[in-house]
């Protein structure tokens, strides 16, 4: 596995929806993924409740923060729809059927996917779109800024070809 597939999997964890698993889960990804201490160190000191409602409040509200990465390309357009049959057919490569709940372009289910295949080419495709979610979450003063700094870091800077 590879050495960000640890990290991939903690950011996907820590950008869904806390719930009493996330809770129990919290002291094993503060271990396996340091990047992320400060965020799961701010997480452990949460009411659980609380930390939900934040959540609600930074990513349900409005777009501003949008963990769906096809709409930082292509926003509410007819063109999305393509952006997310590209994102079925690049899980279908690895042997994988896309059947959650949430679209194939959620953050935390490419970080996901990330993790088990070691494929960034979705991450590194999307890199503009997570450095502006990056800086809107730092700009609003959330701490899911540091899973998204902690994330960009593993990717190559933005125009910087990618060879395998």
């Amino acid at each position: 596995m590879p050495s960000d597939a640890v990290l991939y999997q903690a950011a996907a964890l820590c950008l869904t929806y806390p719930d009493d698993d996330f809770v129990a889960r919290l002291p094993l990804l503060r271990q396996a993924a340091p990047q992320l201490r400060a965020f799961t160190d701010h997480a452990a000191l949460i009411p659980l409740q609380e930390l939900a409602a934040h959540y609600v409040q930074v990513f349900d509200f409005k777009n501003r923060h949008s963990l769906y990465l096809s709409w930082w390309h292509d926003g509410d357009t007819r063109r999305r729809g393509v952006s997310l049959v590209r994102f079925k057919e690049v899980y279908r490569k690895h042997g994988l059927e896309f059947s959650g709940e949430e679209l194939p372009d959620f953050l935390p289910a490419v970080l996901e996917f990330t993790a088990r295949t070691g494929d960034t080419t979705l991450l590194t495709d999307h890199r503009a779109g997570l450095e502006q979610l990056r800086a809107r979450l730092a700009d609003n003063g959330t701490p899911y800024a540091g899973v998204l700094e902690a994330v960009c870091v593993t990717l190559p800077a933005a125009g910087t070809e990618v060879r395998p």
